[in-house]
């Protein structure tokens, strides 16, 4: 009987050890890559425009790479096309009520989406913004983003120096009208070109949200308008591979010269095989990568990431200009997404 008791009490006492042991396994696992501020399980948004740009695509594998990476869930969420902010502000609800502790958005509506983002950060989330910045900047906590600007600069100064003292005939194939990368892009265009917003250079100027299918019929468009037309900007290399086919179709493709940006695998094969002059390459997986760690370090230290990273831009080219930086296209097939 005294036996019994003593292999009875060893029991319990082996019993309390187990429980303990588990008790310790249960606190490790809310801790390490899953631990946050607040204890539970950290869960990333990122909000993209659409879900078929090759850009945005890349953005996504990025963000699900080093969300894996971390250890960190990751919500998305995307626009049914360039411009879609209902979709946007939907997705943010959806990601404010699951409660993420952070959401990475490229803002369709650079000024419509801000109220949703006041509303998520009133909430404690950070926000922050990738490849296009709110309006205003401010609105969202952080920036990581090619500068738009300067990408614009590179392939303005680049035409320029092809262009010499030859006259251009311009047409603009831009985003969508008060969108940030659009207006960036444009701009500095026009700087590198060294002409200002007006200047009679410029022939035509149509908006074509980006699209292949878009980009042709706008360059169409430019043609029936001013058919001696020698230099086509576009805003993206989907809009400049439609100008090309509108060109081509024309018998004008090799009178033309098309400059670009973006910097996807199918803009550089483009620029490789002569469609495109030039274009001006940025970085998707960058941005996607290191706004997934700044948030992660966010809920983890309660630190927010604040102001501009710049997450770099090169000009890719086949026939380098003097005076104008620029990388060739084995760089840009070694750097490319899509």
């Amino acid at each position: 009987m005294k036996c019994d008791v003593w292999a009875s009490r060893r029991r319990r006492a082996g019993a309390m050890v187990a429980i303990a042991a588990l008790s310790l396994v249960a606190a490790g696992c809310g801790k390490g890559a899953k631990g946050s501020a607040s204890g539970g399980e950290i869960t990333v948004g990122l909000i993209t425009k659409t879900d078929t740009n090759p850009f945005f695509v890349k953005m996504k594998e990025g963000a699900q790479k080093e969300a894996q990476a971390k250890g960190v869930k990751l919500m998305t969420a995307a626009g049914k096309f360039d411009g879609d902010n209902a979709s946007q502000v939907t997705a943010m609800e959806n990601m404010i009520a699951a409660g993420v502790k952070g959401i990475l958005i490229v803002p369709s509506d650079t000024k419509a989406i801000v109220p949703s983002i006041q509303k998520a950060r009133a909430k404690g989330i950070e926000v922050i913004a990738l490849d296009t910045p709110t309006d205003p900047q401010s609105a969202s906590d952080a920036l990581f983003a090619t500068n738009n600007l300067n990408a614009g600069v590179l392939i303005g100064r680049y035409a320029k120096a092809a262009f010499g003292s030859k006259p251009a005939k311009i047409a603009m194939l831009d985003l969508n009208p008060g969108i940030t990368v659009g207006v960036l892009r444009h701009n500095g265009f026009l700087q590198g070109f060294g002409v200002k917003e007006g200047d009679p250079s410029v022939v035509c100027a149509q908006n074509t949200q980006g699209d292949q299918a878009k980009g042709q019929t706008a360059m169409e468009n430019c043609l029936q308008k001013a058919p001696d037309i020698n230099l086509v900007y576009t805003i993206n290399e989907p809009a400049a591979l439609g100008a090309y086919t509108a060109l081509k179709a024309a018998g004008r493709e090799k009178n033309v010269m098309i400059v670009s940006v973006d910097g996807g695998c199918t803009g550089v094969r483009a620029v490789q095989s002569g469609q495109i002059a030039a274009t001006s390459q940025q970085y998707p997986l960058k941005m996607a990568t290191q706004g997934v760690d700044a948030i992660v370090d966010f809920a983890k230290t309660g630190k927010k990431t604040s102001g501009y990273t710049d997450t770099g831009v090169n000009l890719i080219t086949n026939k380098a200009q003097p005076g104008v930086d620029s990388k060739d296209v084995q760089f840009g097939l070694a750097n490319c997404w899509g």
